[in-house]
């Protein structure tokens, strides 16, 4: 019978002193903490008044616009922009409209109008489209979109006009926190390592293979039911296990920091990565590397 035993290891100093000092900037509270006396200040998101002082109401960056302070919370429910790219769950299929689950705090609405119809044709939507709608997107499909508005009771509408957008086929989902996604300018990359993410803004983290050929004429409603191959799987595996290691320890995602990694990942087997020991070591190479990057 194997046993496995962990022993406490001597780790390397790895001096941070750039990204500790961006950190030391931002101003953090816990609710309760006074963040002015000054009453010239307006009260903002996340804030209250007590007695003449403005006080914080959750944890989180305090976040001034002019006379305005708010806190942004550091763990919360996905607050959507329009231009979000986002995956969802669509779990509801209503009349001319698709309800989909985002990890915001009301589900979100997909209008028939806001989608490509197969063979991107352009044309008003008909009643046999309308009854056609459980062939384009049913329940428990995954989709990407992006945010197009947002309702005046908080609500997402998406759309998914574009290729790029549409029903996701064979891959991983993976959950982290919103806050820890950076917003750049394209959520979706293919990683010289043989496979491909989309970094949804919502928190929501999809793994795939690298597609070969796109079909343009099936309107972002194709996906590919091909075997895939073992190394793709582990591959995918192994983003995996790195998002969550990297989520763990609250290291921003964006594609650099995944494949560096994913690279500093190389050396351990896939299973063994979630080890605290060897993420934590995994974690410091990342970001050792991340900060001579940016440095």
């Amino acid at each position: 019978m194997a046993v496995e035993m962990r022993l406490p290891a001597v780790h390397k100093h790895i001096s941070l002193a750039a990204s500790q000092s961006n950190q030391d900037d931002k101003h953090l509270v816990v609710p309760g903490d006074v963040i002015t006396s000054d009453t010239g200040f307006m009260r903002g998101h996340g804030t209250y008044m007590d007695e003449d002082r403005l006080t914080a109401s959750v944890a989180g960056e305090v976040e001034r616009v002019n006379k305005l302070i708010c806190v942004r919370p550091l763990k919360t429910r996905y607050n959507g922009e329009v231009g979000d790219v986002v995956i969802g769950r669509i779990t509801e299929v209503q009349q001319k409209r698709w309800k989909v689950e985002t990890n915001s705090r009301l589900d979100s609405v997909l209008l028939l109008s806001s989608v490509n119809l197969p063979g991107g044709e352009l044309r008003r939507r008909s009643a046999q489209d309308e009854l056609a709608m459980r062939d384009y997107l049913q329940e428990g499909d995954l989709i990407s979109a992006e945010v197009q508005s947002i309702f005046s009771d908080g609500a997402l509408s998406l759309h998914t006009r574009s290729l790029k957008y549409g029903k996701l086929g064979q891959g991983v989902l993976v959950f982290v926190s919103p806050s820890i996604v950076k917003r750049q300018k394209t959520h979706f990359h293919n990683l010289p390592c043989g496979a491909s993410i989309i970094l949804g803004n919502n928190g929501y983290v999809w793994l795939y293979p690298t597609p070969g050929q796109q079909d343009e004429e099936a309107g972002g409603y194709y996906t590919s039911m091909e075997p895939v191959s073992l190394s793709d799987r582990e591959v995918i595996s192994r983003l995996r296990n790195c998002l969550l290691a990297l989520a763990a320890h609250k290291v921003l995602l964006y594609d650099t920091s995944v494949l560096y990694c994913y690279e500093a990942s190389l050396p351990q087997q896939i299973k063994d990565i979630l080890k605290p020991e060897i993420m934590e070591e995994i974690i410091l190479e990342t970001r050792q590397r991340l900060v001579e990057h940016e440095g």
